[in-house]
C-alpha cells in the first residue's frame, strides 16, 4: 500500500492538487495523508494574559485546522469514492516544509502532492516558496500540480536528464506511472559542445534498459539553456507530465532556484514530479 501526503491550505489550489493525486492513483490501494500546518506568531493583546475559560489563540488556529480538515475529508467523499483509498488527518503547529519532512520519515511517505501557483513575476522563484522549501527538505518524490490544471493520464512524459548521476531507487516511481498508464517518456539531454563522456554514455544505456517496457525516446539538443531546451519541447510536443532527479551537483538547482528569466517565459504548465538522487528516506 501506498502512503501519500496531501498538504492543503484549503485553497482551490491545493484541493486541485488533491483531486490529481485521487485520480492518478484510483487503481492503487493508497493512505492519504491530508496534511494542514497552522503558525499563529502574532498574538493579539487579549491572548498575552491568560484565561482558563478562553482558548488561546493556537487552541483557535488548531480547531480552525480540523475543521478544515473534516471538510477537505467530506468532500473527497463525496466526489471521488474509492474503496481502496484511506484517509488520516493532520493538523500541525509547525513551518509547512519541516512538517512535510517530518511525516515523511514517520509515515514513510511514498509521494507528496502539493498545488503550486508558480511564479508570478521575475523576482519569484520558479515554483513559489513553499513548494522549493518542500522540494529542498523532502527525502521521497514530490509532484507539484500547476492551479487550474485539470487531470488528464500522463501519457507524454518528458524526462530531462544530463546523464550526470546514476539511476536512483526512486526513478520506481516514474516507471510505475508510465506502466500504468502506457506513457512514452521522452528523455532528453542538452549539451554544450562536447559529446557525452564513457559515463554518461552508461549512465544513458542504463536508462534504456531501465525503461525496456515502457516506450521511450531519447533526444539531444544543443546550445540551448535547459529551461528554453524544455520550453521548446513543450510548445512543439504534447506533454502531461515533466519529470526531474534532484540531483544537487546537476543543473537542477540552477534552474530551479533561480530567479524566474521572463524572456525565455519558462512556467510550469504541467505537473511537475521531482525524484531525490539520494536513497529511500
Amino acid at each position: 500500500m501506498k502512503h501519500v501526503l496531501l498538504p492543503t491550505d484549503f485553497s482551490e489550489n491545493s484541493y486541485n492538487a488533491i483531486k490529481y493525486a485521487l485520480q492518478l492513483l484510483s487503481e492503487e490501494e493508497c493512505t492519504f495523508h491530508l496534511l494542514n500546518t497552522y503558525t499563529p506568531i502574532l498574538y493579539d493583546n487579549e491572548y498575552l494574559v491568560y484565561s482558563a475559560t478562553q482558548p488561546t489563540l493556537t487552541e483557535i488556529y488548531k480547531n480552525n485546522s480540523l475543521r478544515g480538515l473534516n471538510r477537505i475529508l467530506k468532500r473527497i467523499k463525496k466526489n471521488f469514492p474509492n474503496e481502496k483509498h484511506e484517509f488520516k488527518r493532520i493538523s500541525s503547529f509547525n513551518m509547512l516544509s519541516d512538517e512535510i519532512k517530518e511525516q515523511v520519515k514517520e509515515k514513510e511517505i511514498d509521494l507528496v502532492v502539493m498545488g503550486t501557483k508558480g511564479a508570478t513575476n521575475a523576482d519569484e522563484i520558479l515554483l513559489g516558496t513553499h513548494t522549493v522549501h518542500a522540494i529542498k527538505k523532502t527525502k521521497c518524490p514530490l509532484l507539484a500540480i500547476p492551479a487550474h490544471f485539470g487531470y488528464r493520464p500522463p501519457k507524454e512524459i518528458l524526462f530531462p536528464s544530463d546523464y550526470e548521476t546514476d539511476l536512483p531507487p526512486l526513478l520506481e516511481i516514474l516507471q510505475e506511472i508510465a506502466a500504468r498508464n502506457a506513457s512514452n517518456i521522452h528523455i532528453l539531454h542538452v549539451y554544450f559542445g562536447p559529446s557525452l563522456s564513457e559515463e554518461q554514455e552508461k549512465r544513458k544505456k542504463a536508462l534504456g534498459e531501465f525503461f525496456k517496457d515502457q516506450g521511450h525516446h531519447f533526444y539531444s539538443i544543443a546550445d540551448k539553456s535547459v529551461p528554453q531546451a524544455i520550453y521548446d519541447f513543450q510548445e512543439d510536443n504534447e506533454v502531461d507530465l515533466l519529470v526531474m532527479i534532484n540531483n544537487k551537483h546537476s543543473f537542477f538547482e540552477n534552474l530551479l532556484f533561480r530567479p524566474v528569466v521572463n524572456e525565455i517565459g519558462f512556467h510550469i504548465k504541467t505537473p511537475f514530479l521531482v525524484i531525490p538522487s539520494g536513497k529511500k528516506r
